[in-house]
């Protein structure tokens, strides 16, 4: 709350004198003034409540009647969203060997989708939106700034959900830029989470993706999510629960994404090293923005007048009535 006019309290400095005045000179107060010849008159409840509480009560008054002069305001602030902001495109690889464990106790694409979520969590004003791929690239969530939506996309995505088999990283980087191309945001860029190579798709040549993706502006942060070595894969057989795949990690196709395009490429082997990852993409693509704000006005003067108003007619209605004295 805020009072638009707050120089009419100093008001209360001549109402406040009066009263501590009246409290020590009760006898003399204007309306009590005793006609002359007529015996002493016998303290009574009535009389003391008429001495007191109708003068009480216009201070009462008075002191709301000055508080709605200064005219208090209630403001509630928006802060208004940037103009321009970052458009995002989450690419996230479903094939099956997502499914081994080297971020124990969770997979590959456990791993990869709740720190997406996190990283999300985090861009207020910039729109997301998600390609799954596999074998075939495929839409799962267009640009939004509904990050739940976006959310409960990401959190749906599962193994194989392209229902094709390969890695097709070149067809995922177009079937992204398709979306990204006409965006109007200052900054466009893709985070491409893998853990193989391009082995098949209509566009096998990652770096003719990756030309494609810069025509457009578009910045492609590549990560790799695969240890170095044999990785396991639980397969669900009690009697032989997991075998064991190779590395299959093309870190030099993702190093050439990164290059043309001004990205940058990582390589997570835990869940720590992906957190750290996510994070410093986030750092690195801050939204920047001068903060506005927008503020409502609403005037609350008549929370306080028309109780001021209802006290002055109640001490009117009871001096004539209850608190009526005949000399």
């Amino acid at each position: 709350m805020q009072f638009k006019n707050p120089y009419f309290f100093l008001l209360f400095i001549p109402l406040i004198i009066i009263s501590v005045f009246s409290y020590i000179y009760r006898e003399k107060r204007l309306y009590n003034i005793r006609f002359p010849f007529t015996p002493k008159r016998i303290r009574t409840l009535k009389l003391s409540l008429y001495e007191s509480l109708p003068f009480y009560m216009r201070i009462i008054a008075i002191s709301l009647l000055i508080i709605a002069l200064s005219r208090p305001q209630e403001i509630s602030r928006d802060t208004l969203p940037p103009t321009e902001g970052v458009d995002i495109m989450l690419v996230l690889d479903t094939s099956t060997s997502m499914a081994a464990l080297d971020f124990e106790p969770k997979n590959r694409i456990e791993a990869a989708k709740e720190t997406a979520i996190d990283f999300i969590s985090k861009r207020n004003y910039d729109r997301i939106g998600l390609v799954v791929f596999g074998g075939v690239a495929v839409l799962s969530c267009p640009l939004t700034l509904d990050h739940n939506s976006a959310i409960e996309y990401i959190s749906q995505v599962y193994l194989a959900m392209t229902q094709s088999d390969g890695t097709a990283i070149g067809d995922a980087i177009v079937t992204a830029v398709n979306h990204l191309k006409d965006s109007k945001a200052k900054s466009k860029l893709m985070i491409l989470l893998t853990d193989g190579r391009s082995n098949t798709g209509v566009l096998q040549d990652v770096s003719q993706a990756a030309k494609i993706a810069k025509e457009f502006g578009i910045k492609i942060y590549t990560i790799g999510v695969a240890k170095k070595g044999k990785a396991k894969v639980p397969t669900g057989d009690p009697f032989q629960p997991y075998f064991y795949i190779d590395d299959d990690l093309n870190e030099a196709d993702l190093m050439t994404i990164a290059k043309i395009t001004d990205g940058k490429f990582y390589r997570a082997t835990n869940m720590i090293e992906l957190q750290n990852i996510y994070s410093e993409i986030d750092k690195l693509e801050k939204t920047k923005f001068e903060t506005k704000v927008s503020g409502n006005y609403k005037d609350l003067y008549n929370y306080f007048l028309i109780p001021a108003i209802f006290i002055y007619i109640l001490i009117i209605i009871m001096e004539k009535t209850v608190f009526l004295t005949v000399p």
